[in-house]
């Protein structure tokens, strides 16, 4: 099967998401993956050159999740212009989507993101070819600019409408999806995954304690991905400040860049908490299970808010895989997916965060609410995942071939 996945983001310096790991398995298993994404973070780092117009690139061999993926990565060019970069979008990117379904058309279309599904989802049309929608996050709150959220939006619903599949991460997002104008007969839901081999009990953490000074008796915090300025690790180094750092015995462990990256850096330092708080910036994939292991308790304190109120994000599954308990506001879509006394422990706010983690220590139950985590998340494979993913890109070729896109026929 080829397929041709079209995002309006970075596939390839971005946290490894799911359309990672399951893109990469299919690869593995024979598939034929072609990416085209976007410089999502141009204006951060763009080139040593600088450009008001981006050249297209391709990238060829790339692996993110899996060291033997295969992946080529194909970015057209931009205006590098703010607001005109999206003008600019709907004609280099439509233009190499229908140049790539035109000289080599693929089997099915991935789109995922708001401009770029609906380019790809116009061309699926126009060249006979299913399109399938995929859904990570609320695409349509995702979208930074106040201005063009509306309009956002009104793309939004057609692309849910019209899309011959829908293929969401947990409930939560289902409901969304449908609430969008998605057709609940195809719309379905395909959870995270975990790797196994490379996120378990059998990972060593020691290196990391040593490298950044953690001592034997001291309990870590760990948080790991995207730095948003909603995630609550600025309330968190607040509390520790407010608590009195040199008598908890804890250490913050912050792996990953973003937002708030600077601002955390300049708390830190303003609070005096250099020696209680660590900020890695971002780490290789292949490292994190080391972050993880050389830590006590997994922290998600983020904001209720309409960006991460249906969300499950990936790394609350690889948290639970390695045995650690997980502190988590009481956002409802990871409430909904890990429910009451699964090895997550709940808080109203980012700033009690350090409160419940210093009453499991006081307790002495995180040994005890790790093995709830691990026990829970024990069957989340990612060879499951990939089996029901290509199960539904093939159904959907097969029921397209034949004529089928009844949108009451499920899946």
């Amino acid at each position: 099967m080829k397929i041709l996945l079209v995002q309006d983001t970075d596939w390839l310096t971005r946290n490894v998401h799911q359309h990672h790991h399951v893109g990469e398995r299919l690869c593995a298993r024979g598939h034929d993956l072609l990416v085209i994404d976007h410089d999502v973070l141009w204006r951060k780092h763009g080139n040593s050159k600088w450009e008001l117009f981006s050249r297209r690139q391709v990238f060829h061999g790339i692996s993110k999740a899996l060291p033997s993926a295969n992946v080529t990565v194909i970015r057209p060019g931009i205006l590098r212009v703010p607001f005109l970069v999206y003008v600019s979008m709907f004609f280099t990117y439509g233009r190499e989507i229908s140049t790539q379904l035109r000289e080599s058309p693929p089997d099915v279309i991935i789109g995922m993101y708001v401009l770029t599904s609906y380019l790809s989802l116009r061309a699926s049309k126009r060249h006979g070819i299913p399109f399938v929608f995929e859904v990570l996050e609320p695409y349509s709150e995702m979208i930074p600019s106040a201005v063009l959220r509306p309009i956002g939006k009104l793309i939004l619903k057609r692309v849910f409408r019209e899309a011959d599949r829908v293929v969401v991460i947990n409930e939560r997002l289902r409901q969304y999806a449908v609430g969008m104008g998605a057709h609940p007969e195809t719309t379905c839901v395909i959870r995270a995954g975990i790797d196994f081999e490379r996120f378990g009990s059998h990972v060593d953490g020691q290196a990391v304690r040593r490298q950044y000074g953690i001592a034997e008796h001291e309990k870590v915090l760990c948080f790991v991905g995207w730095l948003y300025h909603f995630s609550g690790l600025k309330e968190l180094l607040a509390e520790l400040a407010e608590l009195g750092r040199d008598d908890l015995g804890i250490k913050v462990l912050i792996v990953g860049d973003g937002d708030a990256f600077e601002e955390l850096q300049r708390m830190r330092t303003d609070l005096y908490l250099e020696n209680y708080v660590t900020m890695t910036g971002k780490q290789p994939y292949e490292k994190i299970p080391e972050f993880l292991a050389a830590s006590d308790i997994c922290i998600l304190p983020a904001y209720n808010n309409s960006i991460m109120r249906d969300i499950v994000p990936i790394k609350m599954y690889e948290y639970m895989a390695m045995g650690k308990p997980v502190i988590a506001t009481k956002l409802p879509g990871i409430m909904n997916e890990f429910g009451p006394d699964n090895g997550v422990l709940w808080i109203e706010r980012p700033e009690d965060a350090l409160g419940k983690a210093l009453l499991m220590i006081k307790e002495g139950t995180i040994e005890a609410h790790g093995k709830r985590a691990k026990h829970f998340v024990r069957d989340n494979d990612w060879g499951t995942v990939v089996d029901r993913s290509e199960e539904v890109l093939l159904d959907c070729t097969q029921f397209f071939e034949n004529g089928a896109r009844d949108k009451g026929i499920s899946t």
